[in-house]
């Protein structure tokens, strides 16, 4: 019996995820966004980064329609916490764990 709980305990802790940082973007560094699927949306930064969110569920009319996000005060867009609204069905999303796809260019050495 104390093998069976052990095994348990064990097989949980190591089913869980680490815990890491909640990516969040500002929504004025936003250039621009995309979906050709519904699943994931692309992110283009003003910093030259290129994020891809893997949304919560698939938000099918996203792919033909505009969207609002539903942002608070702060104007932070976080990965599991941000919903955006589609204009034109008022279907609700929630965004998904970020991935950057595209890094920000290295900056250029300074040249005396």
């Amino acid at each position: 019996m104390k093998t069976i709980i052990a095994a348990i305990a064990l097989a949980a802790t190591t089913a869980m995820p680490a815990f890491a940082a909640t990516m969040c973007v500002q929504q004025r560094d936003i250039v621009s966004t995309h979906s050709d699927d519904g699943k994931n949306m692309t992110f283009k930064m003003n910093d030259g980064r290129v994020l891809v969110n893997h949304l919560q569920g698939i938000c099918t009319d996203l792919r033909y329609e505009g969207f609002a996000w539903n942002v608070p005060g702060t104007q932070e867009i976080c990965e599991f916490q941000q919903t955006f609204r589609v204009i034109h069905s008022g279907q609700s999303c929630t965004l998904g764990k970020f991935e950057v796809v595209k890094d920000k260019p290295a900056p250029h050495p300074a040249t005396n």
